[in-house]
């Protein structure tokens, strides 16, 4: 079982997000207030703070949120499960893995601030299926693949 780090959103695409602490996950819609949200299969973006901290070994000055990713995670290998592998986050909410990584079109702000992206290689996306709440330090594991 792994455990949430960082709750993170912005209001535009393509910027670095910052750490709220808590939010909420609607159903079929994604994280309350971020600008990825709603009714496409990339409803929330998740990214290890394992990554993280490869991109920090590298010399980069980064943190949670700053590829962009909604959930920063610990304790959980999240490039490893397949799609469809459902995950209960907190308490109440359970989430679907709906891609494993992304092409990257463009070198956005975050790769010209960073000098990198990881979310390309080993972010994942999630539809949320049932909804609630979110903060930091809730327990994420695999319920379902």
């Amino acid at each position: 079982m792994g455990r949430i780090v960082a709750v993170c959103t912005s209001a535009a695409k393509g910027e670095r997000k910052k750490n709220i602490g808590r939010g909420m996950l609607i159903a079929n819609h994604g994280l309350e207030g971020d600008a990825h949200a709603g009714p496409w299969h990339r409803q929330v973006s998740l990214l290890a703070m394992e990554s993280i901290t490869k991109m920090q070994a590298k010399g980069m000055q980064v943190g949670p949120g700053d590829f962009a990713e909604n959930l920063t995670t610990e304790g959980i290998d999240l490039v490893s499960l397949p799609v469809g592998t459902k995950l209960r986050i907190g308490d109440r909410v359970l989430a679907e893995v709906t891609q494993i990584g992304k092409q990257c079109h463009s070198r956005c702000a975050i790769y010209q601030q960073a000098g990198d992206c990881v979310m390309p290689r080993e972010g994942i996306f999630v539809a949320i299926l049932e909804g609630g709440p979110v903060q930091v330090g809730d327990p994420i594991e695999v319920v379902a693949s």
